[in-house]
């Protein structure tokens, strides 16, 4: 099949992934007819050969029911604790931009979060905000096109980026880099902040906590994102004029809790509004400057275990969740094994004979140190 002959997500009849429409469009090519998946061994093994990791895809399993039964227990645990990040981080956007805004989230972790602020602000406000998902991959840049679209869509509005967590604050430099390089090319300005649920790598002013704490969705993968991939820039599918793309995985609908997620986070919403309204108010008087304070700590943890490059080394709790699900974990450290926003991460440990080791001394809860692929550690 030919580039041109692929149609995008967002021009089709049926929306793209198992998410509604009134949620939020997909602004992706639709790949789900390619083979891109490769063993987490041969992929890493490509990657740190130089491939780019956006070009295959991790494959994806229907998760097996312990990892369904801590994703429902930590929901349980977390769900007013996630509604009140999302009422504290929507209350910030509508303050700042009121109903003039496009929220755009950053595929994928990014988009049950966009759903849920956009749910907020339909129940609270009364307000219904476009919402969309596009790709940012990180050296690869933000999906132009889809930028592109947005602002022809909604002429005179404004974009509001959303994203899950930080870490490092790889995704939010590359975010400042994209919207830089936007004006320079388009002339238009976008706003860089990123909204996030938490900032534990304090990489944005506009968060919900800075805690790093076990956001529930950080331990699935599509199956808790609408069923879509991760997003995919690979130039034999991707031709200049397309969106970034990513696959819809139909055949792990038996197994899709996206939608159960968030109905559960959002039925917290009318218990958390008060308080989310004047955590809000607070965090808008001084949200703390954007330091990437993590980044240090990130430095001195690469030195310290002699790991050849920064990006093997992947802090908070989401990041080490994906480094267990997806790529070759070699250790995982932590602040303290007993805390209950790792219990899922012990369990993928064991799970996949991972040493977890004791480290105090840091910010984040925990922090995944990825394996040289081919070398002994």
């Amino acid at each position: 099949m030919e580039v041109n002959q692929l149609t995008r997500a967002a021009d089709q009849k049926n929306q793209f992934g198992s998410y509604s429409e009134s949620d939020v469009v997909f602004l992706l090519k639709d790949l789900s007819s390619f083979s891109l998946e490769g063993t987490i061994e041969q992929r890493e093994k490509n990657i740190q050969s130089g491939q780019h990791y956006s070009e295959t895809l991790p494959i994806e399993y229907q998760p097996p029911e312990n990892y369904l039964s801590i994703f429902r227990e930590t929901l349980v645990e977390y769900k007013r604790k996630v509604a009140l990040c999302t009422g504290i981080v929507s209350e910030q956007i509508w303050r700042l931009k009121g109903e003039n805004t496009v929220l755009v989230s950053l595929a994928r972790a990014g988009t049950p979060v966009g759903i849920l602020i956009k749910r907020y602000l339909s129940e609270i406000y009364g307000v219904n905000l476009p919402h969309y998902s596009i790709s940012i991959i990180r050296d690869r840049g933000i999906d132009e096109n889809a930028i592109k679209h947005i602002l022809k869509t909604h002429p005179g509005k404004n974009i509001q980026f959303v994203d899950g967590w930080t870490g490092k604050g790889a995704i939010s430099i590359e975010l400042t880099k994209a919207c830089k390089g936007f004006y320079e090319t388009h002339g238009v300005l976008l706003d860089d902040t990123l909204a996030v649920l938490a900032d534990p790598g304090h990489c944005t002013t506009l968060y919900g906590t800075r805690e790093d704490f076990l956001i529930p969705s950080a331990c699935l993968n599509s199956t808790v994102s609408g069923l879509v991939s991760r997003t995919v820039l690979n130039n034999n599918l991707i031709g200049p004029s397309d969106f970034h793309g990513a696959k819809y995985y139909k055949e792990l609908e038996s197994a899709d809790v996206s939608n159960e997620y968030l109905s559960a986070v959002g039925n917290e919403f009318q218990s958390i509004k008060q308080e989310a309204a004047e955590r809000a108010a607070v965090l808008m008087e001084n949200p703390g400057e954007a330091t990437f304070q993590g980044m240090e700590e990130i430095r001195e943890i690469k030195e310290e275990f002699k790991i050849e490059s920064i990006n093997f080394v992947k802090p908070g709790v989401g990041e080490t969740t994906r480094v267990l699900l997806r790529r070759l974990p070699w250790k995982i450290l932590m602040k303290d094994p007993e805390s209950p926003y790792v219990r899922h991460i012990v369990m993928l440990a064991v799970e996949r004979n991972v040493e977890i080791i004791q480290y105090p001394n840091m910010s984040y809860t925990c922090c995944g140190l990825i394996k040289k692929a081919g070398k002994e550690q």
